[in-house]
């Protein structure tokens, strides 16, 4: 989804005030008039002001994501401010290194708010870009730089490879057409300036696998497809893995194709591997048709989300502390009579919207909760049903390898006992695993979180 037409010269500021709320103001007073018909600019920045103190729109990196809701016929309007020198707001230390706030107001009906939200949020933590915004010498260099950001310029060179690209291209076009592959994955963030992959392919169908901001205007003319990603494992076998999954759920891949991968180390400006995988051999042990691999009605965006916070949770840890927990996606209904309470639930009381995993403001909210005892239970649309659930499905006939524990006892469990999908991050080894009717599929290798 393309949204720098959204974005207005008139509606791209420096922002003179030091304090939060006098700079909400100042934003709001670049508001066209038809977002006004129904609330004043006072009443505005009341609402947003009462939603920063129950829930910081402070996403790190310098960067703040004020939002609402309003009736308007537009599906989005968006205000961007820079504040270089940081800002003022109830005594809050996040808010002095603040320097850009983004402002996205929605119509009140516009069914993709959580995911242009997690798509901006993956902007957002791409410090270069974010670097070029800052350090723009003047309001017009600050202003094309924002357009072009989200217009698909940014982040593009011209190209990088060198010769030895050039031959790993040349030699992969090979492999995939002995190897009758129908299908290239190219790893693009292999590249910290964007991948040029020019016509090395010829007319076999290509994947662009990317965490980069380029994913929030597309990428029209260098891949067919795109499969846009949170975070990944150290582990090569592991991005693969988890990005083969997540075109399999959006239908961007087929479980019967074969797929030639070429990738890299991140950011090295160099191609370096080039592997050939029967996406079949590879998932058999998850399902045996295409259908198989997500509970009914669960949304693909859910998926990425929920596998985006485990591998950031294995990596990462908390506190630089392992964690380890387990993440159940579903039907509530085909999940609740396997569970019970094991603490007072976190999530109870608040509005959908606000417990929604696809909401980037949750990810520390879920990951402060990872160290409660217990599963998260997520609904088939993201909604956060509960944490620190005990599952106590029925223990069927089921054979794990040795060292796995508790957890995935229980996830295999529940994935046998009702239509869902369990995820599992392990505190001892940190390898992220999901299971599927009984069986299971590591994401990650074992030890990723050996440097905490």
């Amino acid at each position: 989804m393309r949204l720098d037409r959204y974005f207005a010269k008139s509606r791209i500021l420096d922002l003179h005030s030091g304090d939060f709320g006098e700079a909400l103001q100042e934003m709001l007073r670049a508001l066209p008039s038809t977002v006004l018909t129904k609330r004043s600019r006072e009443h505005l920045r009341n609402e947003l002001l009462e939603r920063e103190r129950t829930m910081t729109s402070y996403l790190g990196n310098g960067v703040a994501l004020p939002h609402l809701r309003v009736p308007m016929k537009a599906p989005y309007v968006f205000v961007v401010g820079r504040c270089p020198h940081g800002l003022e707001f109830n005594g809050g230390g996040d808010y002095k290194n603040l320097r850009l706030v983004f402002m996205m107001l929605a119509g009140e009906s516009e069914k993709s708010y959580l995911t242009v939200l997690a798509s901006l949020a993956r902007v957002f933590q791409d410090s270069a870009l974010l670097d070029r915004l800052v350090e723009a010498p003047d309001l017009a260099s600050f202003q094309q730089a924002v357009k072009q950001v989200f217009g698909g310029g940014a982040g593009r060179t011209d190209s990088q490879e060198s010769k030895f690209n050039r031959l790993i291209l040349n030699v992969a076009a090979k492999v995939a057409r002995g190897a009758r592959c129908s299908t290239i994955m190219v790893f693009g963030d292999t590249f910290s300036g964007g991948v040029d992959l020019g016509n090395a392919f010829g007319s076999l169908k290509t994947i662009l696998v990317t965490q980069t901001a380029q994913e929030v205007a597309g990428l029209p003319g260098v891949a067919d497809a795109l499969i846009p990603v949170r975070s990944f494992s150290n582990n090569r076998l592991g991005q693969l893995r988890s990005a083969v999954l997540i075109g399999l759920s959006r239908g961007i891949v087929k479980h019967n194709e074969r797929l030639c991968c070429l990738g890299g180390i991140p950011g090295s400006n160099q191609f370096d591997t080039v592997v050939v995988v029967d996406v079949e051999r590879e998932f058999q042990s998850v399902f045996t048709r295409q259908a198989d691999l997500l509970p009914a009605s669960v949304k693909p965006e859910v998926l990425e989300r929920v596998l985006g916070v485990a591998t950031e949770l294995a990596i990462e840890g908390r506190e630089g502390r392992p964690v380890g927990c387990l993440f159940v996606l579903g039907e509530t209904e085909n999940i609740e009579p396997y569970i019970k309470p094991l603490v007072l639930n976190p999530f109870f009381g608040y509005k959908e919207e606000d417990r929604n995993i696809l909401n980037p403001f949750m990810d520390e909210t879920v990951k402060e909760f990872s160290s409660l005892d217990g599963a998260f239970i997520i609904r088939n649309d993201g909604v956060l049903v509960s944490a620190g659930s005990l599952i106590h499905a029925p223990d069927y006939a089921h054979q794990l390898p040795g060292g796995l524990g508790s957890r995935h006892a229980a996830a295999c469990a529940i994935s046998l006992a009702a239509d869902c999908l369990a995820i599992v991050v392990s505190a001892s080894t940190g390898q992220v695993t999901l299971f599927r009717r009984g069986q299971f599929l590591p994401l990650t290798e074992k030890g990723i979180n050996r440097n905490l």
